[in-house]
Protein backbone atom coordinates (compact mmCIF):
# COMPACT_ATOMS: atom_id res chain seq x y z
CA UNK A 1 0.00 0.00 0.00
CA UNK A 2 1.29 3.42 -0.88
CA UNK A 3 2.81 5.36 2.02
CA UNK A 4 0.43 8.28 1.47
CA UNK A 5 -2.53 5.95 1.99
CA UNK A 6 -0.94 4.58 5.15
CA UNK A 7 -0.39 8.13 6.43
CA UNK A 8 -4.04 8.92 5.71
CA UNK A 9 -5.21 5.80 7.60
CA UNK A 10 -2.92 6.54 10.58
CA UNK A 11 -4.27 10.11 10.68
CA UNK A 12 -7.92 9.03 10.58
CA UNK A 13 -7.39 6.18 13.06
CA UNK A 14 -5.67 8.56 15.51
CA UNK A 15 -8.94 10.48 15.80
CA UNK A 16 -10.62 7.39 17.27
CA UNK A 17 -7.81 5.94 19.35
CA UNK A 18 -7.00 6.84 22.95
CA UNK A 19 -4.80 9.78 23.85
CA UNK A 20 -1.22 8.84 24.74
CA UNK A 21 0.90 10.16 27.57
CA UNK A 22 4.57 10.76 26.84
CA UNK A 23 5.39 7.53 28.66
CA UNK A 24 2.93 5.47 26.57
CA UNK A 25 3.73 3.42 23.48
CA UNK A 26 2.05 3.78 20.12
CA UNK A 27 1.21 0.38 18.64
CA UNK A 28 0.27 0.13 14.97
CA UNK A 29 -0.76 -3.13 13.36
CA UNK A 30 0.54 -3.28 9.79
CA UNK A 31 1.06 -5.77 6.96
CA UNK A 32 3.88 -6.27 4.49
CA UNK A 33 2.58 -5.30 1.05
CA UNK A 34 4.14 -6.06 -2.35
CA UNK A 35 5.60 -2.54 -2.67
CA UNK A 36 7.42 -3.08 0.66
CA UNK A 37 9.48 -5.94 -0.79
CA UNK A 38 12.99 -6.03 -2.17
CA UNK A 39 14.36 -8.43 -4.79
CA UNK A 40 14.63 -11.17 -2.13
CA UNK A 41 10.88 -10.94 -1.39
CA UNK A 42 11.21 -9.70 2.17
CA UNK A 43 10.63 -6.19 3.49
CA UNK A 44 13.25 -3.84 2.11
CA UNK A 45 15.66 -2.44 4.69
CA UNK A 46 14.83 1.12 3.62
CA UNK A 47 11.12 0.47 4.02
CA UNK A 48 11.62 -0.12 7.74
CA UNK A 49 12.76 3.49 8.09
CA UNK A 50 9.77 4.68 6.06
CA UNK A 51 7.35 2.65 8.18
CA UNK A 52 8.99 4.01 11.33
CA UNK A 53 7.75 7.44 10.19
CA UNK A 54 4.20 6.12 10.56
CA UNK A 55 4.81 5.09 14.18
CA UNK A 56 6.28 8.46 15.09
CA UNK A 57 3.40 10.20 13.29
CA UNK A 58 0.87 8.24 15.36
CA UNK A 59 2.82 8.95 18.55
CA UNK A 60 2.97 12.68 17.78
CA UNK A 61 -0.71 12.90 16.88
CA UNK A 62 -2.05 10.93 19.83
CA UNK A 63 0.19 12.56 22.45
CA UNK A 64 -0.95 16.06 21.51
CA UNK A 65 2.42 17.03 20.08
CA UNK A 66 0.91 17.31 16.60
CA UNK A 67 -1.48 20.02 17.71
CA UNK A 68 1.33 21.84 19.53
CA UNK A 69 3.47 21.68 16.39
CA UNK A 70 0.66 23.01 14.21
CA UNK A 71 -0.24 25.90 16.55
CA UNK A 72 3.39 26.92 17.08
CA UNK A 73 4.73 26.28 13.57
CA UNK A 74 7.08 23.57 14.76
CA UNK A 75 8.40 20.73 12.67
CA UNK A 76 9.57 17.48 14.25
CA UNK A 77 12.79 16.54 12.42
CA UNK A 78 14.86 13.37 12.46
CA UNK A 79 18.59 13.92 12.80
CA UNK A 80 19.76 10.34 13.06
CA UNK A 81 18.42 6.80 13.00
CA UNK A 82 19.88 3.36 13.48
CA UNK A 83 18.19 0.02 12.88
CA UNK A 84 19.11 -3.54 13.82
CA UNK A 85 17.44 -6.19 11.63
CA UNK A 86 16.89 -9.51 13.39
CA UNK A 87 14.53 -11.53 11.16
CA UNK A 88 12.80 -11.01 7.84
CA UNK A 89 9.26 -9.81 7.38
CA UNK A 90 7.68 -11.49 4.38
CA UNK A 91 4.83 -10.69 2.03
CA UNK A 92 1.45 -10.23 3.75
CA UNK A 93 2.85 -10.92 7.23
CA UNK A 94 1.11 -8.96 9.95
CA UNK A 95 3.31 -7.16 12.48
CA UNK A 96 3.11 -4.48 15.14
CA UNK A 97 5.22 -1.35 15.15
CA UNK A 98 5.74 -0.24 18.75
CA UNK A 99 7.03 3.32 19.14
CA UNK A 100 7.83 5.07 22.39
CA UNK A 101 9.76 8.07 23.60
CA UNK A 102 12.62 6.71 25.67
CA UNK A 103 14.19 9.94 26.97
CA UNK A 104 15.26 13.43 25.98
CA UNK A 105 17.82 16.09 26.72
CA UNK A 106 17.87 19.85 26.11
CA UNK A 107 17.92 19.43 22.33
CA UNK A 108 17.09 15.85 21.37
CA UNK A 109 14.22 13.42 21.79
CA UNK A 110 15.11 9.71 21.55
CA UNK A 111 12.52 7.21 20.32
CA UNK A 112 12.71 3.43 20.24
CA UNK A 113 10.73 1.62 17.55
CA UNK A 114 10.31 -2.15 17.47
CA UNK A 115 8.85 -4.35 14.73
CA UNK A 116 7.15 -7.29 16.44
CA UNK A 117 5.88 -10.27 14.45
CA UNK A 118 4.28 -13.24 16.23
CA UNK A 119 5.70 -12.02 19.54
CA UNK A 120 9.28 -11.90 18.22
CA UNK A 121 11.34 -8.83 17.45
CA UNK A 122 12.00 -8.59 13.69
CA UNK A 123 13.84 -5.27 13.93
CA UNK A 124 14.51 -2.52 16.43
CA UNK A 125 15.42 1.07 15.65
CA UNK A 126 16.31 4.22 17.51
CA UNK A 127 15.61 7.72 16.24
CA UNK A 128 17.09 10.99 17.45
CA UNK A 129 14.99 14.03 16.61
CA UNK A 130 14.24 17.59 17.57
CA UNK A 131 11.67 20.31 17.06
CA UNK A 132 12.40 23.26 14.81
CA UNK A 133 10.55 26.54 14.35
CA UNK A 134 11.13 29.01 11.51
CA UNK A 135 13.59 30.72 13.88
CA UNK A 136 15.61 27.58 14.63
CA UNK A 137 15.71 24.64 17.00
CA UNK A 138 13.34 24.72 19.97
CA UNK A 139 14.53 23.31 23.31
CA UNK A 140 12.77 20.11 24.31
CA UNK A 141 11.67 21.60 27.64
CA UNK A 142 9.89 24.43 25.79
CA UNK A 143 7.97 21.97 23.60
CA UNK A 144 6.99 19.88 26.63
CA UNK A 145 5.89 23.02 28.48
CA UNK A 146 3.64 23.91 25.54
CA UNK A 147 2.18 20.42 25.86
CA UNK A 148 1.64 20.99 29.58
CA UNK A 149 3.63 17.84 30.24
CA UNK A 150 7.03 19.09 31.26
CA UNK A 151 8.83 16.82 33.64
CA UNK A 152 12.39 15.55 33.77
CA UNK A 153 13.41 12.94 31.25
CA UNK A 154 13.53 9.32 32.30
CA UNK A 155 17.15 8.21 32.77
CA UNK A 156 19.01 7.85 29.50
CA UNK A 157 19.70 4.15 28.86
CA UNK A 158 23.27 3.06 28.22
CA UNK A 159 22.16 2.00 24.74
CA UNK A 160 21.46 5.62 23.82
CA UNK A 161 24.53 6.97 25.61
CA UNK A 162 26.70 4.65 23.52
CA UNK A 163 24.87 5.65 20.34
CA UNK A 164 25.53 9.33 21.11
CA UNK A 165 29.20 8.53 21.68
CA UNK A 166 29.36 6.63 18.39
CA UNK A 167 28.17 9.76 16.57
CA UNK A 168 30.89 12.01 17.97
CA UNK A 169 32.91 13.63 15.19
CA UNK A 170 35.96 11.58 14.30
CA UNK A 171 34.75 8.47 16.12
CA UNK A 172 34.90 5.23 14.22
CA UNK A 173 32.34 2.62 15.15
CA UNK A 174 34.16 -0.59 16.01
CA UNK A 175 32.80 -4.10 15.88
CA UNK A 176 33.31 -4.25 19.64
CA UNK A 177 30.82 -1.39 20.12
CA UNK A 178 27.93 -3.82 20.65
CA UNK A 179 26.30 -1.87 23.45
CA UNK A 180 23.82 -0.14 21.13
CA UNK A 181 22.09 -3.44 20.43
CA UNK A 182 22.68 -5.61 23.49
CA UNK A 183 20.19 -8.16 22.17
CA UNK A 184 22.84 -9.08 19.55
CA UNK A 185 24.59 -11.23 22.06
CA UNK A 186 21.43 -13.12 23.01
Amino acid sequence: MNLLLRIFFVRIAALFRKHLKLSDSSVLTLWVFPNDLDIYFHMNNGRYLTVMDLGRFDLILRSGLGEICEKNHLAPLVASATVRYKRSLKLFQRYQLVSRIVCWDDKWVFIKQSFIQDGKCAAVGYVKGLFRSPKGNVPTAQVLALLGAWHPSPPMPDTIKHWIQSEEPGRIFHKTDETLFPERSK
